[in-house]
Order: structure tokens, then C-alpha cells, then sequence
């Protein structure tokens, strides 16, 4: 699991470890991979700064998206349990 923000590394490491994160938080200055999946929010953060779309995916190992959870609303996640029960879900699929 990871987690990718356009925030620059050294704010990214000081969240994850005032977080406790224990994956990765990769930064994406330039925002390549988020305007890759359509989750730019041009001018939506602090001071008009672009961010990112709130957004949870599943990607298996060919890189096809398997599931996801997109918001407009930046205080607004998937639930961990919707994670798992989407991550079962397509996890059974794929043996079908």
C-alpha cells in the first residue's frame, strides 16, 4: 500500500510521521501519476495551491484498476472496512 500526495517529500515524511503511517507516502510535485488517474483539483488546496482528489484504489499487478473510491470532499475516505470488503471482493473475483 501506498499513498501519493503533490506535497514535496519533507512535509510528506513530517505527515507520516506525525501520522504513524506505516506505508509509503510518495511525493508527486509535478503531478504526472495524479493527473494519470484524473484526480488534479486545480487551485483546491490552501492558497490556491492544486492538490489532490481524495481518492482510495485497488491495482493489481498488470496495473489494472480494480476498484475505487473517488470524493470532491478532502476530509471524506473510504472506511478501512469498505477497503477490505472491496479488496475480498475483487480478490475472489480474480480466482473465479
Amino acid at each position: 500500500m501506498v499513498a501519493i500526495s503533490v506535497d514535496p517529500p519533507e512535509i510528506n515524511k513530517r505527515q507520516s510521521q506525525k501520522l504513524g503511517f506505516g506505508y509509503a507516502l510518495l511525493s508527486d510535485v509535478k503531478a504526472g501519476v495524479i493527473r494519470r488517474y484524473d484526480l488534479l483539483h486545480p487551485g483546491g488546496g490552501p492558497k490556491g495551491a492544486n492538490i489532490a482528489r481524495p481518492a482510495e484504489f485497488l491495482i493489481d499487478s498488470t496495473g489494472t484498476v480494480r476498484w475505487m473510491n473517488l470524493t470532491e470532499n478532502i476530509g471524506v475516505r473510504a472506511r478501512p472496512e469498505e477497503v477490505l470488503n472491496a479488496f475480498d471482493k475483487t480478490n475472489h473475483a480474480s480466482r473465479d
